[in-house]
């Protein structure tokens, strides 16, 4: 592995954890609604969860196996645990120094046992009684009850008892697991408030009720512990005869891999806390005592609970895509012309109107779509398995290794293949990543082919929440790319020539070095070269280092990349030409542009990929081009544009490594890309 300082590249781990100081700067915003900030810590927490299970797990291994290799060894361990303490502590400040009293303020309040009046202590005991004591298990831990095994992520107490057991003995430490399925948040019921939002959290309700568990021991220490393991799951594909099998199998043991973080309660003793860092083999930099619930994402029940419209956002209502003419065939609309879809400013129903009426045309005979993650709960989906049943020929491409969607994609696998649907899994030892959704009409005695490419994911619920391309088309040569790219995934064959697709893992990176490449070298010769980039990760090396031998060659380089960058910007002789920003707005940026520029040369391609080796190297991937000038001038227009121009959302890197929010320009007035585009495209009441 090459030296990043050598390139001077960022480290990427820190880089992504820098990230999400700037999404918890959200957090902090006055002027963003109550729950809405809440909602940002929630994120954060859900961010910091999902980077111990994946990125950390990698350090850690490291600590455990004495290796000091380049990206993970002890020393970055060491140093990630100290940002991710400093930001912990910053979440924990925040929650209980701002939000926690600006919701009382709003007459919510999230009631401590101290806090309680004996009318509201007692309809706690009873909700413990009937609804929470009945499923806890407590173990009192002796050689006959080893401790327990304990699930990734799941709330559980360790206490400290004195006095002897049932038989005499004087077990001390004891282990109570608390199911998941009990809710986080409680509202106390109006008959006892009122009509006030009052609420108690669970681990709050056990907590205050602990000494039932252990009638005739004494409780003393204890506190609520969580520990977060490593998940990704490890299926050697080649050697395996069902991956969908496999991959069950694997699941049930990713709640029970490494641990590499615990979380305690502030108040956690000493002994305690040592306790348990040698039952789960963990540093002490691994521990994190905190000052409040140690799972700050089920604090996400408390938004749904409150039913305060003016502590949220105002809702956004997109507008169907100008462009697309719902009265109209889109079959015929697309003969004409190619459609773009700004997603989430206008409707992801678009998209779902385009399969809906393949799936309801007797003339389509034929549908193909990859699945990354559309959720467990998708009526895109239920389209497909309505195609089978009007006996089209369905064929999905499933990718079980979609990390964390797993389940949910082997029980869609499952449920199209009950009704005669082609199901395949794309490329051993590969990741399809790719959005593609291709019809087959038969039109006259011709069979005519139309498109579906997205940079983001066939899920009806984060098409609300990310920032995404689509594009519909009848283009014939991209069409004629789209099926050789299913031809591929679904036999293995070798892919055969294409016109404009870019796919990788066989020839995407490359191709973006070469786009690089030329630019540079037309600006050697004196043209003017300029480069703007819009995705969510720059981490894969050859890549950052021919941006950075471009901006050395005089090409002007604009990077937009809303998390992990390590490629540096503005650093003398190195970086000059190179501005990176990253911008954090009520969605998340999830689209990837990327333009190319150099003297009358123009081109714009649209992707599924970051700029990451695991993206260029370990996925299907593709790239398309948008040929129809007036539609790149768009997107030039609204996703590079824009964002450049934007002063309330943006931060911008700077040559010591760290993000500054964007200052203002002359005029003294915030722009923001995100709430402009908002404006642009709302349906109109």
């Amino acid at each position: 592995m090459s030296n990043f300082k050598e390139h001077g590249f960022l480290p990427r781990d820190e880089s992504f954890l820098a990230f999400n100081e700037r999404v918890l700067d959200w957090a902090k915003r006055k002027d963003v609604p109550l729950l809405e900030r809440l909602r940002y810590l929630c994120i954060v927490s859900s961010n910091l969860d999902e980077f111990f299970e994946v990125r950390m797990a990698l350090h850690l291994r490291a600590v455990h196996h004495h290796d000091n290799k380049a990206l993970y060894s002890s020393h970055s361990f060491i140093k990630l645990s100290e940002l991710a303490h400093h930001l912990v502590d910053e979440q924990y400040a925040l929650y209980n120094e701002e939000l926690l009293p600006d919701f009382s303020s709003k007459g919510i309040r999230l009631l401590s046992h101290g806090e309680r009046n004996l009318a509201q202590k007692k309809w706690v005991k009873q909700y413990f009684d009937h609804e929470v004591k009945p499923l806890l298990v407590p173990v009192g831990l002796d050689p006959a009850h080893p401790f327990p095994t304990v699930a990734n992520k799941s709330l559980n107490f360790i206490v400290r008892l004195s006095g002897a057991d049932a038989f005499g003995r004087e077990n001390e430490i004891a282990i109570v697991k608390v199911p998941r399925v009990l809710p986080r948040i409680i509202k106390v019921p109006e008959k006892i408030v009122g009509k006030k939002n009052y609420f108690v959290a669970l681990s709050s309700v056990i907590r205050a009720h602990l000494s039932d568990l252990f009638p005739g021991r004494h409780v003393g220490q204890f506190s609520q512990f969580r520990v977060t393991r490593d998940s990704e799951l490890a299926v050697d594909e080649e050697d395996v005869q069902n991956l969908r099998t496999a991959l069950r199998q694997g699941l049930e043991q990713r709640q029970f891999g490494q641990a590499v973080r615990l979380e305690v309660s502030s108040g956690c003793s000493q002994d305690l806390y040592n306790f348990l860092l040698k039952q789960f083999q963990l540093p002490i930099t691994a521990l994190y005592r905190v000052h409040g619930p140690v799972n700050l994402v089920r604090l996400n029940q408390l938004i749904d609970l409150v039913d305060e419209p003016a502590l949220l956002f105002k809702p956004y209502k997109p507008s169907f895509p100008r462009a697309y003419i719902s009265s109209e065939s889109i079959f015929k609309q697309l003969k004409k012309k190619d459609i773009l879809i700004h997603q989430p400013f206008e409707s992801f129903s678009a998209v779902l109107a385009f399969l809906r009426e393949a799936v309801n045309d007797p003339d389509v005979l034929a549908i193909k779509q990859t699945i990354y993650r559309t959720g467990s709960d998708s009526e895109l989906m239920d389209l497909l398995r309505e195609a089978v049943r009007r006996g089209k020929e369905v064929t999905a491409v499933v990718e079980l290794k979609a990390r964390f969607d797993e389940e949910a994609n082997i029980n869609w696998s499952e449920r199209l293949e009950s009704i005669g649907a082609q199901v395949v899994y794309g490329v051993v030892g590969l990741k399809t990543h790719a959005k593609m959704l291709l019809v087959t009409r038969k039109e006259g005695r011709k069979l005519v082919r139309y498109a579906h490419l997205c940079t983001g994911n066939y899920n009806s619920r984060t098409a609300k929440l990310y920032t995404d391309i689509s594009m519909l088309t009848a283009d014939h040569k991209v069409t004629s790319d789209v099926e050789q790219v299913f031809i591929h995934l679904a036999g293995q064959s070798p892919l055969l020539k294409l016109h404009h697709l870019l796919v990788a893992p066989f020839h995407l990176h490359d191709q973006l070095i070469g786009f690089v490449n030329a630019v540079a070298a037309s600006a050697l010769h004196g043209q003017r070269g300029r480069i703007v980039l819009k995705m969510n990760s720059l981490t894969d090396e050859r890549l950052a280092k021919s941006l950075m031998d471009a901006s050395q060659a005089g090409v002007l380089i604009d990077v937009i990349v809303r998390g992990a960058c390590i490629l540096s910007a503005q650093v003398p002789d190195q970086t000059d030409n190179i501005k990176v920003r990253s911008i954090v707005g009520r969605f998340l940026e999830h689209s990837r542009v990327f333009y190319f520029s150099s003297g009358e040369s123009e081109h714009l391609y649209l992707s599924s990929a970051d700029w990451m080796n695991r993206n260029m190297l370990r996925r299907v991937e593709i790239a398309w081009p948008v040929l129809d000038p007036h539609l790149r001038q768009r997107l030039i227009d609204e996703c590079l544009l824009a964002y450049l121009g934007d002063t309330e959302d943006a931060w911008s890197l700077k040559a010591n490594g760290k993000y500054e929010k964007t200052s203002l320009g002359q005029d003294k007035i915030t722009h923001s890309a995100q709430q402009a585009l908002m404006r642009r495209y709302e349906a109109k009441k």
